[in-house]
């Protein structure tokens, strides 16, 4: 079992940054990768960034450039940091654990909305 606690949503303006945390716990160290996934209303849940065990991270092209992924080891979080925000970034984010038996977990997801 793993737990993910997400933090770190809320309101921006257009061009604005945010950043999002995801805090694992229990069994993280059968973790293979983790990642942020968004979900739009009407629309089907997305990949925005992942990143591996061994540091390999690759990202949704919408988002290239302007959000990195990133882990801190020590405290088993997983950042999102979300600059150049747009409108069309509005969206549910959820934090996802990928362990080596290829069961996922999910967190309870964070609201970012883009707007002015």
């Amino acid at each position: 079992q793993v737990q993910l606690v997400e933090s770190g949503g809320g309101l921006v303006q257009p061009g604005g940054s945010l950043r999002l945390s995801c805090a694992a716990s229990g069994s993280r160290f059968s973790i293979y990768a983790m990642g942020w996934y968004r979900q739009a209303p009407g629309k089907q849940r997305e990949l925005v960034a992942r990143i591996t065990s061994g540091g390999s991270t690759n990202y949704a092209d919408s988002v290239k450039g302007r959000f990195t992924i990133s882990r801190d080891t020590a405290k088993n979080t997983v950042y999102l940091q979300m600059n150049s925000l747009k409108p069309e970034d509005t969206a549910v984010y959820y934090c996802n654990a990928a362990l080596i038996s290829a069961i996922n977990y999910w967190g309870q997801g964070t609201q970012v909305t883009v707007s002015s």
